[in-house]
């Protein structure tokens, strides 16, 4: 199976989606599976994950609902109070919908030092009970704690979204690159390749801005523990889904056909546990 580890599907709301600001307005109205169904077909992937956009439990069992009805959805993952003293509960009940593969919070939102906070770093490890992942959302600043919790919680397997943001349109590396380093070093951490056309020059980028950022995660974590995304309907902003697909197809090229499989599907069916 080929798959799209990361995109999203809502009805827009500009109220809850205020983050789409309107130098985004190309993607200021509703996308939901019957709009990506084509753009997959068309791009040669079999099925994707859909991640959360919004911080309730009511869009996780939105997405839940897209994947029970359209077979494109392989795996959800949702939003849960990672923080409430009934988190356990909601786990216990949110898992009996077998779609969900995993959680986030939109932590590049919180203050830098959310990750690693005692409250959000044990409510993580009780995703390790039932099996589930965690993707790591935040931007450079916020790596220092993003390796303190995955350093506190071997026991959950993480993914590192849009390779931690790194500031592409400012060239900056070598703190970015130092904490993934230090990140890769623990085995139960992968790194999602999406999301960089959207921290390049939107109107003005090239391949060769993201090259130095990729040449990073592939050395450190290796073909293993890299996994394709496309962050659509987001990229629109800067690029065509096949413009994001291309891009990561082109850089992939020269290691061959078998880590072009692990990285188009066979990592995140791994990763997600997806059937």
């Amino acid at each position: 199976m080929t798959i799209d580890s990361h995109q999203h599907f809502w009805h827009f709301d500009p109220v809850r989606d205020s983050w789409i600001t309107d130098d985004m307005a190309v993607i200021q109205r509703d996308f939901l599976p019957a709009d990506l169904e084509p753009v997959l077909k068309a791009n040669g992937i079999d099925g994707c994950v859909a991640v959360q956009a919004s911080q309730s439990e009511e869009e996780t069992l939105f997405l839940v609902n897209m994947a029970q009805s359209y077979d494109i959805v392989k795996g959800v993952v949702g939003w849960v109070d990672l923080q409430s003293e009934q988190l356990k509960n909601r786990l216990t009940v949110l898992s009996e919908h077998s779609q969900i593969k995993g959680y986030r919070h939109v932590a590049q939102a919180e203050p830098d030092d959310f990750l690693a906070r005692p409250a959000v770093i044990e409510g993580i490890r009780q995703l390790a009970e039932f099996g589930l992942t965690y993707d790591i959302l935040i931007y450079p600043s916020q790596l220092k704690a993003a390796l303190q919790l995955v350093r506190a919680v071997p026991e959950v397997n993480f993914v590192i979204d849009h390779l931690a943001k790194p500031y592409i349109t400012k060239k900056e590396i070598n703190r970015w690159s130092n904490y993934m380093t230090e990140i890769a070093h623990h085995p139960n951490v992968s790194c999602k390749l999406s999301g960089m056309v959207t921290e390049a020059d939107w109107h003005n980028w090239s391949k060769q801005d993201f090259f130095p950022y990729l040449d990073v995660v592939f050395e450190q974590f290796g073909p293993d523990r890299l996994l394709f995304g496309s962050d659509w309907p987001v990229c629109l902003v800067a690029a065509n889904y096949t413009q994001v697909k291309t891009l990561i197809e082109e850089y992939v090229a020269p290691w061959g056909d078998e880590v072009r499989a692990k990285v188009f599907g066979a990592n995140a069916v791994s990763f997600y546990r997806l059937s």
